[in-house]
């Protein structure tokens, strides 16, 4: 007797072992798709040779690329800790107002580096930490410029104001307004209220006034940027010029990068390296 009741309930721990197994092995969900970004092409052009002494783009260049006369003024600054600890995480926090605008636009980006060209790695890793396509809060894009790719998701608030021209509000009230618009994803981003604790001691570097030249290449919508920056030292400043443009296809996008990069290189006004505009001012401000 005592044998059985020793087989019977070794065989009844087995049943409920198999079940609970079973249970946890039930069909998930199904995860959604991978993001589908779209594409900035950025390059670095040497502002001795793209730029007259006043900083203003040379005639050359403004034919060339079909720029606009007058620029659209841009003042941009970013909020991070002085040891960078969101930009270590990935995340850029940045404050921006525009001439022609009559709101603030803040935005928070989470970027990730593509490895050997391989974006679907890079929007499978973002996928499992949050951003996939069912995401419509943020903008997936893959930043590409002379050899580097970047995958960032960014996600815009924008706030009224009666502010004219590129005017900033004080630090303070820019911050307030930072913590304000605040997505979850950043709040909580390696664990419950980080990003809002790091966001709240965090100050302003910049700002940064910059000129965009709107322009026209090869059908597509372009830019030239002029960022007068403080150089290393910090006794004045530097241009940074960067010429760029967005597009949402995917087969078009190689052959446009070539073909912008041939047109900078022939005229000797690119740089052939790639820019780090966002961590420098970073670093210098």
């Amino acid at each position: 007797m005592k044998k059985w009741k020793k087989v019977t309930t070794s065989l009844m721990l087995s049943i409920v072992t198999l079940g609970s197994s079973l249970a946890f092995q039930a069909p998930q969900a199904s995860a959604a798709a991978n993001a589908v970004p779209a594409y900035e092409v950025k390059f670095l052009a040497k502002p001795e040779l793209v730029l007259n002494s006043d900083g203003t783009p040379r005639s050359e260049v403004i034919q060339t690329l079909s720029l606009d006369s007058t620029p659209r003024n841009i003042s941009a600054e970013y909020f991070d800790t002085n040891a960078l600890n969101l930009n270590q995480a990935g995340w850029d926090v940045r404050f921006r107002k525009k001439d022609d605008k009559n709101n603030y636009e803040l935005t928070y980006k989470k970027r990730y580096p593509v490895i050997n060209g391989d974006i679907n790695a890079a929007l499978t890793l973002a996928n499992q930490e949050g951003f996939d396509a069912s995401d419509d809060n943020y903008e997936a894009e893959i930043d590409w410029g002379y050899g580097k790719q970047t995958l960032s998701f960014s996600n815009t608030k924008k706030v009224d104001t009666k502010a004219t021209g590129v005017q900033l509000p004080s630090e303070k009230d820019a911050l307030d307004m930072l913590l304000d618009k605040l997505p979850g994803k950043l709040k909580n981003w390696s664990s419950s209220n980080w990003g809002k604790q790091t966001l709240s001691q965090s100050r302003a570097h910049g700002p940064v006034t910059f000129q965009r030249y709107a322009g026209t290449w090869n059908g597509q919508e372009l830019s030239f940027e002029v960022w007068p920056i403080r150089n290393a030292d910090g006794t004045g400043f530097e241009n940074l010029v960067e010429v760029s443009f967005k597009t949402e296809d995917a087969a078009a996008v190689s052959g446009l990068h070539t073909e912008l990069l041939q047109v900078l290189e022939s005229n000797n006004w690119l740089i052939p390296a790639d820019g780090l505009k966002t961590q420098t001012i970073l670093e210098r401000y």
